[in-house]
């Protein structure tokens, strides 16, 4: 995924570093990578540190669009075989709970503060949690839908 976020989008097809895209659609880059940036922004890391989110772009994008393409392809594969509802977890839950598990952590305070002043990843916690909101695991992503 990291070929469509904010450093992946400056090169071409062939890997050289160009400005490939229209005016338009750079535009619109732009305003929807500002609004990962401006929701970042809100969580806290530690204390009353905030996750740097320009820092961190890239690798939100990624990770938001690395779970859309795996929604979707799931959504696909379970037309075929649904699969069964398993210790009170329906198969959309389950699917968001597998993919939000590689994201868990057990941070110290200290590695929290200098992740956030460092690290381009946000803090696992809030790195897969957005997307599980369909499924009913979370609470939803709060971005205008408009501008999603």
């Amino acid at each position: 995924m990291h070929g469509f976020d904010d450093e992946g989008r400056q090169f071409d097809a062939q890997g050289n570093l160009k400005n490939w895209w229209t005016p338009q659609d750079a535009t619109k880059f732009q305003s929807r990578a500002q609004c990962i940036v401006e929701q970042y922004a809100k969580y806290t890391v530690v204390d009353k540190i905030k996750i740097n989110s320009k820092l961190t772009l890239g690798e939100d994008m990624a990770d938001l669009g690395g779970m859309v393409l795996a929604w979707t392809a799931w959504k696909v594969q379970t037309t075929v075989v649904k699969p069964e509802s398993r210790d009170g977890f329906t198969p959309e839950q389950r699917f968001f709970i597998g993919f939000a598990q590689w994201a868990c952590e057990n941070n110290r305070p200290e590695d929290l503060r200098v992740q956030a002043a460092t690290d381009p990843h946000s803090p696992g916690k809030y790195r897969e949690w957005c997307g599980g909101e369909s499924a009913g695991l979370a609470r939803p992503l709060p971005v205008n839908p408009a501008q999603r």
